[in-house]
Order: structure tokens, then C-alpha cells, then sequence
């Protein structure tokens, strides 16, 4: 039997109380996990390098045409930029399968946190997305005698608040948890969780968007990407092959994997890269796709010398298999492939304006005259960043 998100086996249906089957002309499917389908996935992101804000019915309307590469079982977006008003708390985006499950995680949040604001997370009626679970949203800040006691940094320890919440409260989840930023999603098509979420209201400089189609996980409203930790998020298309080794290599740094997800592995290591190893995004990129050593030999001496370091020190945060990813962080985006470029992605641009999808229709859709339309190479990062200051 699953032990379920929080490894206590305390929900049923297996993995979680959020795990919901889905209704198909009338009949149930059978829950995501006890059947195998063929991988797809869709994934979509635009970025303003100007930080120009976008409503997020542009990226909702993006995904439309790729509906067939996602069967119903997850959704979800990410906006940057959309909380201004509260641009210097963190903004953590919550489920609860009960109410006392919310009162007693609330206690919890008052230990550490001074909570500025508190409320439900709009939402409205749409057919396609049932069974939701409490969909709330608090802004917080750390409280400085909390966070002097851990001896931390402001960033680590709201990052502990989240990882200890997911795997010690059952029944809550924090599925967003960034400044400025926020996380939507749930079971059912992009689409739907869109109108849902009512996407249309917020505004931000920059969206990503994933519609799944997953293999060997199942279907339930945490498990929908993006997978968030603090500003950085992660959509996917794909499936790695070295999970286990990714798993157990950041599991030894305080990180828990208890979503049986690719996705989720993939944030916590470039968590780890970026903010515990102070790397850039490109060191990061090279170290989870890094060029194969027939490819470094032909490279000059420094260049060499650098990649040859990343890939000695970091073997076991090489991510294999066929993937495509878009990684969300705070003024930028980040768009890359396997080595091999298993997944489709594309690239276009339109004067400030930068679109990544699995497919140019959905760019097309976004920017009807996008141009210079390209297919990154394999394991060839694009990062795209705001003009500084602009947001």
C-alpha cells in the first residue's frame, strides 16, 4: 500500500486524501498508478523582459490547443509578479482536506510567522474540476525570535516551515511558497484549472503552465505541476530515468521526496544548487544536464577544466532520460532539455516578449506574429531574465 504524501498511510484513497478518481462517460478510470499510458505533457511559459504584466488568460488560452497531450489528471500555472500589494511577505498557497486540519496548521504558522493576511483562494464552479479540497492562501513573514533560534537565513528557514508542514500535518500541503508569486493548480485539464482559479484576474510579468499526462504517479491536486519551493517552480514533460539516485543524493540534505514525482526532485535539486551551492543558473544547468565527456574534450582548456569540476563533484544531480523542463524563478525563466532532446520545445519571441511551449501552435496562440522561432539544442539552457529593476 502507498504510505500516502505524508508517509504515514493516514489517507485513503492510497497516496493522499486529495487523490480523486476521475469520471469518463459515466464510468470511473481507474486511478492514475494502477494503469501505464504512453508519456506527453504540454508545457507553456511567456516572460516580458521589460516586466510587463500579462493577464493569465494569455498562458490559459496557450494551452488549449495542446489539449491532447494531457488526460484530466493535473494542471496548473505560475505567475510571477502577481501579488504587488504584498511583494515583501511570502505568499503560501495551501490545501486542507478539513477544516480542523486548517485550524491546527494555523497554530502551527503562528509559531513562526507574523500572518499579514489570510483568506480563501477565489475560485469558481466549473463542471470539470470536483472534489476540491480547502484552497486558502496566507501572507507571511518569519518571525525574527523563530528564526534566530534555528540560526538561519530567512529563505531556509521558511523552506523547513513548508517541508515539515508536507510531510508531519496530514491532510495540508503547501503547494506555493514564493514572494510575488503564486501557484494553481489541481485535478483536470489546464484549461478548466484555469477558469477555475479565475487566471484571468491576476496579472504578472511572467506564466508557466503545465497540462499532464503522467505514467507511473498518480493523478491528485498536489501532485499537479508546477512543484514550487519558496520562488522557484518547475514544469516537466518527461520521465527520468535516475530518479532514485537524484532522490537519495538530495534526500541527505534535510530535502524529503514524498510525492513519488520527477517534478518534485528536480526543484529540490536546483534548490540546492542555486541557493545552498551559490551557483548560477547556467553552473546549475550543467550540472543536471551536463555535456557528455566527448563533448567536453573539444572545448577549451578553462571551459574543459569547469565542466569537467561540475561533473565530478555533482555525478549523483545528472538528470537522465527524456525531459524538457521551463524553471520559474524570481526575474527570469529557464528552458531546457535532455542531452539527447527526447521532448519536444520551441522558442519564439515577439518584441519583449519570450514564449515557450512543447508545441509553436501554443505560442502562435500567445503571439499570433511571434518570431525567430528555434528549437533549443539538447541540454542547451535558454534563460531569459527582466531587465533589472523592471519589476
Amino acid at each position: 500500500m502507498n504510505k500516502g504524501v505524508h508517509g504515514k498511510g493516514s489517507f485513503a484513497p492510497p497516496v493522499n486524501a486529495f487523490l480523486f478518481l476521475i469520471r469518463k462517460g459515466g464510468q470511473f478510470m481507474k486511478p492514475e498508478g494502477q494503469i501505464r499510458i504512453p508519456s506527453g505533457c504540454a508545457i507553456a511559459a511567456v516572460i516580458s523582459k521589460e516586466g510587463r504584466r500579462m493577464s493569465g488568460e494569455g498562458i490559459l488560452n496557450a494551452m488549449k490547443p495542446m489539449h491532447d497531450r494531457s488526460n484530466g489528471l493535473g494542471g496548473g500555472f505560475a505567475g510571477y509578479g502577481i501579488y504587488p500589494q504584498y511583494r515583501d511577505f511570502y505568499a503560501l498557497h495551501m490545501f486542507f482536506d478539513r477544516r480542523e486540519t486548517r485550524k491546527s496548521c494555523e497554530v502551527f504558522l503562528k509559531e513562526r510567522f507574523e500572518i499579514v493576511q489570510s483568506e480563501i483562494i477565489p475560485t469558481r464552479k466549473t463542471p470539470a474540476i470536483t472534489d476540491e479540497p480547502i484552497i486558502w492562501r496566507y501572507f507571511v513573514t518569519p518571525l525574527r525570535s523563530a528564526k534566530n533560534a534555528m540560526q538561519v537565513d530567512e529563505r531556509e528557514f521558511v523552506s523547513r516551515a513548508v517541508m515539515k508542514i508536507n510531510n508531519e500535518i496530514p491532510g495540508a500541503f503547501v503547494f506555493s511558497s514564493g514572494k510575488n508569486m503564486g501557484a494553481f493548480k489541481a485535478v483536470g485539464f489546464p484549461e478548466d484549472v484555469g477558469e477555475f482559479y479565475r487566471l484571468e484576474e491576476y496579472e504578472g510579468y511572467s506564466w508557466t503552465a503545465h497540462g499532464r499526462y503522467p505514467t507511473n504517479t498518480p493523478g491528485w491536486w498536489g501532485g499537479a505541476h508546477p512543484f514550487t519551493l519558496l520562488d522557484y517552480s518547475v514544469v516537466h514533460n518527461g520521465e527520468i530515468s535516475s530518479y532514485d539516485a537524484n532522490r537519495r543524493f538530495i534526500e541527505m540534505f534535510g530535502y524529503k521526496c514524498s510525492l513519488q514525482t520527477d517534478t518534485e526532485v528536480i526543484t529540490y535539486i536546483l534548490d540546492y544548487l542555486l541557493r545552498r551551492q551559490g551557483m548560477t543558473i547556467e553552473e546549475a544547468a550543467s550540472v543536471i544536464a551536463a555535456p557528455f565527456w566527448s563533448t567536453i574534450e573539444k572545448l577549451p582548456a578553462e571551459e574543459q577544466k569547469r565542466l569537467a569540476y561540475l561533473r565530478t563533484v555533482f555525478p549523483s544531480l545528472l538528470i537522465t532520460g527524456p525531459f524538457s523542463i521551463v524553471f520559474g524563478f524570481e526575474g527570469g525563466l529557464m528552458a531546457l532539455n535532455d542531452r539527447l532532446k527526447l521532448r519536444s520545445m520551441v522558442v519564439g519571441q515577439k518584441d519583449d516578449k519570450v514564449m515557450i511551449a512543447s508545441e509553436e501552435a501554443a505560442i502562435r496562440v500567445m503571439e499570433p506574429d511571434a518570431e525567430r522561432i528555434s528549437a533549443p539544442a539538447g541540454g542547451e539552457p535558454v534563460i531569459i531574465r527582466v531587465k533589472e529593476g523592471a519589476f
